[in-house]
């Protein structure tokens, strides 16, 4: 029998390997008939494919190699393996791919569902713990040195990459490349986040302990109370909570039906770290008597809903 750590490896290697496949598929049979470029070493994998014919598997192991190295004594050897898997399973299904009749020859669909193809191979090959771009890994060693965001570095990589492809092969090409590109980064945020991606909303409000229940017992969400005080409108209680993107319009139809002067304003969250409480049981069996769930959250851009609170 499978220990626990055993399973998770499998599961992580398998899920690599399914999104290694997807990508695989997505370049071949969308992308490269059409001359259209995915960003990074894949991108000019695709370019000197065109210009020599040297096959696409090869280039994409022989120019992801230097970056192996180099991340090999910088990065994680966890991260690094299941990278040069990804890179590896990635490499043999594309000259697999090759001979067979491509998807469509038409540009706009190449696009569309190319990129979200290969957003979603992407997507699962990062949400398990590899990579298949060694451009993400100098992005990585830059954030480390640098404290430049890994986002910024891999768009800089792939904006000079498709400024090239305009010159090389038409700037129509190189637009479609970008909106490929845009389609493919967004569905893979989608598929490493989850649909349910992480809100974070904080309520200023009169009415905390109906609100609070309510949200306990409609969203089976706890709630951290705090108190805060507004420069015009004085003391105030200010309730902190995490949900989902599709608990929110629930969330401001029980603030609302309750407290409809209350300000609330909702976060995206990009991580949860510690303890994150769901109702399973009576709230007041849940938790030892004064205490708390732990919860730290990373919160990007937020939206305000009425400030006269405030």
């Amino acid at each position: 029998m499978f220990s626990n750590s055993v399973l998770r490896r499998i599961i992580d290697f398998a899920g690599i390997a399914l999104g290694s496949i997807v990508a695989a598929f997505a370049i071949e049979e969308f992308l490269v008939p059409c001359t259209i470029l995915d960003g990074g070493v894949v991108g000019i994998g695709i370019m000197i494919n065109n210009l020599t014919g040297i096959p696409l598997s090869i280039l994409t192991v022989a120019l992801n190699i230097p970056f192996l190295i180099v991340g090999t004594r910088k990065i994680g050897k966890a991260f690094i393996v299941k990278s040069a898997f990804a890179m590896l399973v990635f490499s043999v299904f594309l000259e697999i791919f090759a001979p067979m009749a491509n998807a469509t020859n038409q540009y706009l669909l190449a696009v569309c569902f190319g990129g979200l193809l290969l957003g979603t191979g992407v997507g699962l090959v990062i949400k398990f713990g590899g990579c298949l771009d060694g451009t993400e890994t100098v992005a990585i060693l830059l954030n480390k040195k640098y404290k430049f965001s890994v986002g910024q570095t891999v768009l800089i990589f792939n904006v000079i990459i498709f400024a090239i492809a305009g010159f090389a092969f038409g700037f129509d090409r190189a637009m479609y490349s970008l909106l490929t590109y845009f389609i493919t980064s967004k569905v893979l945020d989608i598929v490493e986040s989850g649909m349910d991606k992480t809100k974070a909303a904080m309520i200023i409000t009169n009415d905390s302990k109906e609100i609070s229940e309510q949200i306990y017992t409609r969203l089976g969400r706890t709630v951290t109370i705090m108190e805060g005080e507004g420069l015009v409108s004085g003391k105030k209680v200010v309730l902190y909570c995490v949900l989902t993107r599709f608990e929110i319009r629930e969330l401001k139809d029980i603030i609302k039906n309750i407290d409809s002067s209350a300000f609330i304003a909702v976060s995206d969250v990009s991580e949860i770290i510690g303890t994150h409480i769901k109702r399973s049981g009576n709230l007041k069996n849940m938790l030892p008597q004064g205490s708390e769930p732990v919860e730290v959250t990373v919160t990007e851009k937020s939206e305000e809903h009425d400030e006269q609170n405030c």
